[in-house]
This record gives C-alpha cells, structure tokens and sequence, in this order.
C-alpha cells in the first residue's frame, strides 16, 4: 500500500498532475507520449519534470505489485509538488512526490449514453489544458451524467461551446468530416485524440478543430469519445435520443481505429 504523506500539496491543493496510461499484460502503451505531456504540464504549472527511467520504474513496480501483468490495466502516474510552505505558498526549495497505482482496467461493452451537464469548462483555467489533480468539476459532471443513467456527461465552456466529456475528448462527424472541439474552448490536448486526428490525416479524411454550440450534435451523423484507456467509444445516444449512425460514419470510425 502506498503511504500519501498527508501535509503533500497534491492532496491538500490539488498542486500536481497526473497520467493515465493503458497497460497490456505488463506493458506500459505510448509512456513516452504521456510523459511528454506532463513534462508540459510541470512547464506550466512551474515544477520539475519527473525523471523518464524512474517514472518507467514506478509504473512497472504498480503493475507487478497488483498482480497486473496480464489482461488490460489502467496506471495513474502521480506528480505532486510534495509537502512544505504555507498556505498556498510553495516552499522555496520543491521536492515533489512521484508515484504510481494500477487496477484492473474493462474496456466498454456497449456505445456510450451522452448527456449534457450543468458543470462549465473555464477554458481559460490551466486545470482545462493540463492534467492537473484539480479534477472536481469533471468529478460532478460525470455524478450528473450517472444520476440520469447516462455513462459520461458533455460538459460546455462558459461561452456556451463544447469542450469535452468529463474523462474523454469529443468527436463528431457531419457528412464526411470529422469534427472535434478547437484546444482553445478549453479542451485538454488527449494523447488518443492527438493519434486519431493523425490516423485522419493519414487517411485522407477531412478533420477540423471547431467552436461549436451542443446543437451540432443533434445533427451529427455520428458522435464518439476517445480516451487512452477506451481507445475510440461510439455514442449511442445524445439527451436520450439515438444517434444516427450513416454509412459514412462506419467507415471513418473502422478507418480511425474503433471497434
């Protein structure tokens, strides 16, 4: 078991970030892409990035520790600014804190149930373009999302534009183009949102960043989240209605890696 040291300024001030990775029978996926996010992350929030061969280790030593060397597994890579100053002045000397767990990690059996949340996105906040451990709005968003049966909530930004789902980034597809929230409406930059845009361009298929209403997905002809634990997960269903689901958007989501 891990001892959190409980004067730690990650757990008292949400002061730190953190990663989710995917592991496959012991195998840590694309660490170096999620460590190459956090090290952005330490750069905005003003702390040391942690050391890449001891972040490796921590992650293994999870994995082995849990007994999760094979089937799927989700590592949670922890970073905190540690323990010391006063308030909500850090000490001037940092030593953080790094850390890691893992748990049994089931890919979804079924499309996702959509629903919109009341929770806003301040996009202009660093905890929406950073993983930061400042998670609560996302935590309530997805408490709603649950309350009404629904598996994630789509959470807005404070001008009314959709940003993300509570652990997941948005896609949308309209005719042939594959749609997903612009990183300025206060979206966090996905590691599997990265590949799948990538993966589009590399196909040939039109994908544009957008500032758009929650009414294009009323419209759209196909909806889906994408995170790097779930990889690519359909939507079926957006307030409660079905999402229509055309030939078009078949091909785009078998083309990008779904299921």
């Amino acid at each position: 078991m891990i001892a959190i040291d409980p004067t730690d300024r990650g757990l008292l001030l949400g002061d730190g970030l953190f990663e989710t990775l995917l592991a496959l029978d012991g195998k840590v996926q694309r660490p170096l892409v999620h460590l190459a996010r956090m090290g952005l992350g330490c750069a905005a929030l003003g702390l040391p990035a942690p050391d890449q061969d001891e972040a490796m280790k921590v992650m293994a030593d999870a994995l082995s520790t849990s007994g999760l060397t094979h089937g799927r597994a989700a590592v949670r890579l922890n970073w905190t600014a540690g323990s010391g100053g006063r308030g909500l002045n850090r000490p001037l000397t940092l030593e953080p804190r790094l850390w890691a767990t893992a748990a049994v990690s089931l890919k979804p059996d079924h499309p996702a149930r959509l629903m919109l949340a009341s929770v806003r996105r301040n996009a202009t906040s660093v905890t929406a373009h950073h993983k930061t451990l400042a998670y609560l709005d996302n935590v309530m968003a997805r408490r709603e999302a649950l309350a009404v049966g629904a598996d994630e909530a789509v959470m807005l930004n404070h001008d009314g534009d959709l940003a993300c789902a509570a652990a997941s980034n948005l896609f949308w597809i309209e005719g042939t183009q594959l749609l997903t929230p612009d990183l300025s409406c206060g979206v966090l930059a996905g590691t599997e949102r990265a590949r799948v845009l990538a993966a589009a361009a590399e196909a040939g298929i039109e994908a544009r960043p957008v500032q758009a209403s929650a009414e294009a997905l009323q419209r759209a002809d196909g909806i889906f989240l994408t995170n790097s634990l779930n990889g690519l997960w359909p939507v079926s269903h957006w307030q409660g209605a079905a999402v229509k689901t055309s030939p078009d958007t078949l091909r785009i989501m078998t083309v990008l890696g779904g299921p």
